[in-house]
């Protein structure tokens, strides 16, 4: 069984098409989401992870790419800059994992890669841009 992360980008036609249920239902994939904004009528973006078959990938990649949706790997993950961060803690509450925590001594946060799920709410909510996806 294959399993990968994914960016999924939606052109304004495509934004409200029931893509995930179609992946499901039709692909006979299994669909994470991790993060998503949609604005109906404008565009949409999707960050899932995605498990099933490898012939059901390629007829869901025929499929998006019938929709104008864009699709990109996540291959890289969150990049946590120690040196950037003042542990202000803002990116706490928002981190579903707590891959990001603070140590409650020294009040250090500190960034666990095993939990990240790349969900991307740590990016918007640092105002000191201690946390990027690398590109």
């Amino acid at each position: 069984m294959k399993r990968t992360r994914l960016v999924l980008s939606f052109p304004p036609e495509s934004v409200e098409e029931p893509v995930t249920y179609r992946l499901i239902t039709q692909h006979d994939l299994v669909v994470n989401i991790l993060r998503a904004t949609i604005d109906p009528g404008k565009q949409g973006r999707m960050v899932v992870e995605l498990s099933g078959e490898e012939r059901d990938f390629d007829s869901a990649y025929n499929y998006l790419e019938k929709l104008g949706v864009s699709i990109q790997p996540l291959t890289r993950e969150i990049r946590y800059l120690e040196e950037r961060c003042t542990s202000c803690t803002a990116c706490l509450p928002v981190c579903p994992t707590a891959a990001l925590d603070v140590d409650r001594d020294s009040w250090q946060v500190s960034y666990d890669v095993e939990k990240c799920v790349v969900c991307l709410s740590c990016v918007d909510a640092c105002p000191y841009r201690a946390v990027e996806v690398p590109l």
